[in-house]
């Protein structure tokens, strides 16, 4: 009998560490390819060469190169209402999705600069468009700082107006940056669309295996936690989902809008709005300009909250 039990428990540790092994192999490839499933800066083609001028959409603008924290050289468009409206307008940074160029935004900037009357400043990450490096969660993080500190660099615009607009990945950024002490303090509020709760919620939505759900947070090399982070969030927040989205679902923006802190928050759902087209629906800007209106009439007070360690995405 004790043989027996021996060559059982011998067996069921060979067979244990196979599935184990095979596990690690997994989410080693995983691993190793993440960033090819979540970035694409090279789509469409000849993206990382020709990224499209705003005088191309007869928008006025600059061309600027500013680095990072850690060098990284980062491309972005500052893209100013007339003179005599700069300084009154709010500024708009605007992050965008994970595919293509800044230039590729320029239909939906160029309504949101006529409609909303915003100053906008277009921000390329690292590895995407002329900017420098490759794609990173850190660095992205890095790079939408850089933007703020840019705006705040400038002394033709109202610094008391600043605005973090994030669209699907680029909402994941904001999230992030706005829950920042240092940067939440700089801020006027926070808008976010069409954006996900985490990377591995979206791992397990996409990919229709039950071994993902057993994978650990830490073994993800891009975590984007949104869903965590949001309750640091303090400052004003406008939800923008697009409920025919089929890439993000629709939920997540719900399970967003409820977690989220902020002691003043709005949540527009555009009907007939798709993960990339929400933003050419009727009564997009409207919203948005509503939005913004209702906060200058009634500023609300910022909550104190923890706040999210640069350690912990």
């Amino acid at each position: 009998m004790a043989i027996n039990n021996s060559l059982y428990f011998h067996f069921m540790m060979k067979s244990f560490l196979r599935i184990n092994n095979w596990h690690r192999k997994y989410i080693g490839v995983l691993y190793n390819v993440e960033d090819k499933l979540l970035y694409y800066p090279r789509l469409p083609a000849n993206a990382r060469i020709y990224v499209p001028s705003p005088a191309l959409h007869n928008l006025p603008y600059q061309s600027i190169y500013a680095k990072s924290s850690d060098g990284t050289l980062i491309h972005m468009f500052f893209i100013p209402q007339p003179e005599d409206l700069i300084k009154t307008a709010p500024t708009v940074l605007f992050l965008h999705g994970n595919a293509g160029n800044m230039g590729h935004r320029l239909d939906n900037v160029k309504l949101l600069y006529k409609n909303v009357h915003c100053n906008v400043l277009l921000l390329e990450y690292r590895g995407y468009g002329l900017s420098q490096g490759s794609p990173s969660e850190k660095g992205f993080y890095m790079d939408a700082r850089t933007g703020i500190e840019y705006l705040y660099s400038r002394n033709d615009i109202n610094t008391n107006e600043i605005i973090i607009f994030g669209r699907s990945l680029g909402g994941a950024v904001a999230i992030d940056i706005a829950t920042r002490q240092e940067i939440s303090q700089r801020i006027w509020c926070l808008i976010v669309e069409n954006t996900f709760t985490s990377i591995p919620d979206m791992a397990m939505n996409l990919i229709k295996s039950k071994i993902i759900q057993y994978i650990p947070i830490f073994c993800y090399k891009n975590k984007y936690l949104s869903i965590y982070k949001i309750h640091s969030i303090s400052v004003p927040t406008l939800f923008i989902s697009g409920r025919q989205d089929k890439l993000v679902p629709p939920k997540m923006m719900d399970e967003l809008f409820e977690a989220c802190g902020s002691n003043f928050k709005r949540k527009i759902q555009i009907l007939d709005g798709t993960h990339n087209e929400t933003w050419n629906k009727s009564g997009y800007y409207q919203q948005i300009f509503i939005f913004l209106e209702e906060i200058r009439k009634k500023p609300p007070i910022q909550m104190t909250s923890k706040q999210w360690n640069i350690d912990e995405v």
